[in-house]
């Protein structure tokens, strides 16, 4: 393989032939330089998807649970909690993503862990929409969340020892995970309020959000002085981010047509279904399209900032796409929205619409001047440090 004497392309790729691989890193930088063991573009369908990919049909049950509470009592209470559980969610999804990017081997440890944490996963689904009605669920909910974050750092830091590539940043990661964990620990207290349950879980959120964002920083590469630094795959990252996104969109679906809400023949409510599947397709059709440009550079190739603001935004797009979801496949069965629903309808689907916004400021647009009647030229070339690449690659740093 160029660039990396004495690694054969199918050393290191699954084989059904045995239990337990050894993991290694997939790709990684080595003094700024971008390595990777193997040239073949990975995408979650014909690989690692194939697991990812089922692990994403439970989030489809997991996340039209958390709508459909928020839906049912519209609220600012609500819609704060809403957010508080289907953040530690993303968090979970976040950790497999990461691990599956750079050390898919597809042996039985890694199907362990996946069919573990989904099981973890379903203690959360059932448990999480009932957190401020009972103090065992409440309970079970964060202890699921923390068994399924602590599961994910232990595989990391099994690897960190078996593959060096990433062992500082993987050792911080865990480190600053593990950190992370103890300020969940009030809300396991009936002595503690409410207010201030939900003070706790917010700063555990937003500490675990810059936490990622550190560890994987050119600051923190910068302090632990590493000479190996993590890469990230970005085809295969950029089709789970869609994946998700998708699964999401689903919630604009799914209730257009389960029980027949539209039935019987031509009415109003198949009116409503068919502008919320249409509202579902542009919405996709928008993210697909992302910034519009015919030629243009992804995010995380163009820049360290765009790269963490592109992945970041995700979290919010999701989170209000999702409710609006909901709200908008339930005008199917309702004559009128109510006065909350119309809110939440008009609020979560107009954040959505400002992260797509932001997801697509993000890509650098190479187009030539006049090649599009809407050019979006906002800034110079150089505006933004540029990221360490392989243009003949697809991998980069994140």
């Amino acid at each position: 393989m160029a660039g990396i004497p004495g690694i054969d392309l199918n050393e290191h790729q699954p084989n059904p032939r045995y239990l337990f691989r050894q993991p290694v890193a997939l790709q990684w930088f080595e003094n700024g330089r971008l390595m990777k063991r193997h040239e073949e573009e990975r995408q979650a369908a014909p690989l690692s998807g194939r697991f990812e990919l089922f692990l994403d049909l439970l989030y489809v049950a997991i996340l039209a649970n958390f709508a459909e509470t928020l839906a049912e009592d519209i609220s600012g209470a609500k819609l704060v909690k809403y957010i508080l559980i289907l953040a530690p969610t993303w968090h979970v999804w976040a950790d497999l993503r990461e691990l599956m990017n750079s050390f898919y081997n597809d042996d039985l440890l890694q199907r362990a862990l996946i069919l573990w944490i989904m099981a973890v996963l379903v203690m959360y689904g059932n448990n999480a929409s009932l957190v401020d009605e009972d103090l065992g669920a409440m309970r079970a909910t964060v202890g699921s969340y923390m068994v399924a974050r602590i599961s994910c750092s232990a595989a990391h830091l099994l690897y960190s020892f078996a593959s060096y590539h990433h062992r500082k940043q993987q050792r911080l990661w865990v480190s600053l995970t593990l950190i992370s964990m103890f300020i969940y620990i009030p809300l396991y207290f009936e002595s503690v309020s409410l207010r201030g349950k939900i003070a706790a879980a917010a700063v555990g959120v937003v500490f675990e959000e810059c936490s990622w964002v550190f560890c994987y920083s050119p600051a923190a590469k910068k302090m632990l002085k590493a000479k190996y630094t993590t890469a990230v795959d970005i085809a295969h990252e950029v089709d789970r981010y869609a994946a998700f996104y998708i699964i999401v969109l689903g919630e604009y679906l799914y209730q257009i047509v389960v029980g027949s809400p539209a039935a019987v023949g031509f009415n109003l409510s198949l009116l409503h279904a068919i502008w919320v599947l249409i509202i579902a397709f542009c919405l996709n059709w928008l993210y697909a399209h992302n910034d519009g440009a015919l030629q243009s550079t992804h995010p995380f190739r163009y820049s360290v900032y765009t790269a963490f603001g592109w992945a970041t935004l995700h979290l919010p797009l999701v989170a209000s796409l999702l409710a609006s979801g909901h709200v908008a496949a339930a005008s199917a069965a309702e004559d009128r929205f109510r006065d909350p629903e119309r809110w939440l309808l008009c609020g979560s689907l107009g954040t959505g619409l400002y992260c797509l916004y932001g997801l697509a400021l993000l890509y650098e647009d190479r187009d030539a001047p006049g090649t599009l009647m809407l050019s979006k030229r906002m800034a110079s070339d150089d505006s933004n440090v540029p990221v360490i690449r392989d243009e003949s690659s697809d991998s980069a740093r994140a």
